[in-house]
């Protein structure tokens, strides 16, 4: 998975810095635009985990900083909720100028509730996806609630947000209660799907129930059992990314996967030499691959490379032919492990004899054996992994036959 770095100017002149992850294919049905939590940055591990997911169902993801947090520009103080708003109208202004306008708005704790507000005022959002969103905006006032006295006698002053200073003034807090976001859910009038976790101790579940009864139907509520606010497990992460992807193509119209047909081969690449680079597509009659060179030689790095392939045809053919090996003499195998590299050696340093010294394909496979085997299975299943059809085809001479379709 290649990340896109991107830099979108909000209506202030501010540089935001976003990432625009896609599909291996690298050609989205769909495109989201991912809303971090109140001071985070996009490239918190559940904000990562949750786009990439989602680039599995389809989409096109982009994720980045809002104003003064990050790698983007401009002060902290200037990242009131109403700017966080206004930046994701930004980037969604700046997809459908140069991709395609966003479809779906996914938020994590007050970005929950930016997007929200976002998708009330963007005609081409369809639908909203949050994560411990707070039902109301002035929710996080409480975390320096401490400060607003400072704030009214002295003017701007630092606070202390999860361990970081931060500076805000007096213009900052005022913002928090500018929307009126209950009236806004009632009014949204798209599908929502509500993410919370009962455990969550930064903004409760109460939250998740109050925003479930203002909104209208299409609504869904899943529980994230034993998440943190931050969903700082993977798993967490990965299972909600995984559940908006799936969630949300019951309200998005289904496009057709269109497939390249191998024409009664047993597979065919593609490749458009003017859009995609190296980035070659393969299929075969039931699945999909994607093939690249490294960024080394000018490629993308979006799929294997050839000979990466090569060496994955030679290591699952020798994995399946000692497991069914194995089987048949009922030895405890119970896991094996197959190392595969290719190079081009010399002869000589290969120590082999040739009638002209040359540089020779050189495989070297390494096998490690998990189970009761003493040394004879081992030798002997050593023997038989140089006896599956991939191992033998390459270790033979091979007609190649090519024409012209």
């Amino acid at each position: 998975m290649k990340s896109t770095k991107l830099q979108i100017e909000n209506k202030d002149g501010i540089a935001l810095q976003a990432y625009l992850e896609l599909p291996a294919n690298q050609k989205p049905n769909y495109y989201a635009i991912f809303a971090h939590c109140f001071t985070c940055t996009s490239s918190l591990s559940a904000v990562k985990n949750i786009s990439r997911a989602l680039t599995n169902h389809g989409f096109g993801v982009v994720r980045f900083d809002f104003t003064g947090l990050g790698k983007s520009e401009g002060d902290f103080a200037d990242s009131h909720f109403s700017a966080n708003v206004n930046d994701l109208i930004a980037v969604s202004e700046y997809m459908a100028s140069n991709y395609e306008a966003p479809s779906l708005l996914v938020g994590h704790s007050l970005g929950g509730a930016a997007v929200i507000s976002a998708a009330a005022k963007l005609d081409n959002v369809k639908a909203v996806a949050t994560i411990g969103a707070p039902a109301t905006v002035d929710h996080v006032t409480h975390l320096f609630s401490h400060s607003i006295d400072d704030l009214e006698e002295k003017g701007p002053t630092k606070v202390n947000i999860g361990g970081r200073p931060f500076k805000i003034d007096k213009a900052f807090i005022e913002d928090f209660g500018k929307t009126d976001l209950p009236t806004v859910v009632k009014n949204l009038r798209k599908p929502i799907l509500i993410m919370h976790s009962p455990t969550d101790t930064i903004v409760g579940i109460k939250n998740a129930e109050q925003i479930y009864h203002q909104a209208h139907h299409p609504k869904s509520f899943v529980t994230l059992d034993q998440a943190d606010h931050l969903l700082s497990n993977t798993r967490d992460s990965n299972y909600a990314g995984n559940l908006i992807g799936t969630w949300v193509q019951r309200y998005f119209p289904t496009k057709e996967n269109i497939m390249l047909d191998p024409n009664n081969e047993q597979l065919v690449g593609h490749l458009n030499l003017v859009e995609d680079n190296f980035t070659t597509s393969i299929q075969t009659k039931n699945h999909s691959l994607i093939a690249d060179e490294p960024a080394s030689v000018g490629g993308n790095d979006f799929g294997p490379s050839p000979y990466e392939y090569l060496n994955a045809a030679l290591v699952a053919c020798t994995a399946m032919t000692l497991k069914m090996y194995a089987e048949r003499k009922k030895w405890d195998l119970q896991e094996v492990f197959v190392y595969v590299t290719h190079a081009r050696k010399h002869s000589d340093d290969l120590g082999i004899e040739t009638d002209t010294p040359t540089r020779l394909d050189f495989i070297s496979k390494k096998l490690k054996f998990v189970g009761d085997l003493d040394d004879k299975q081992k030798e002997k299943l050593k023997e038989i992994a140089s006896k599956c059809p991939v191992h033998k085809t390459l270790a033979s001479e091979v007609v190649f036959e090519t024409s012209i379709i």
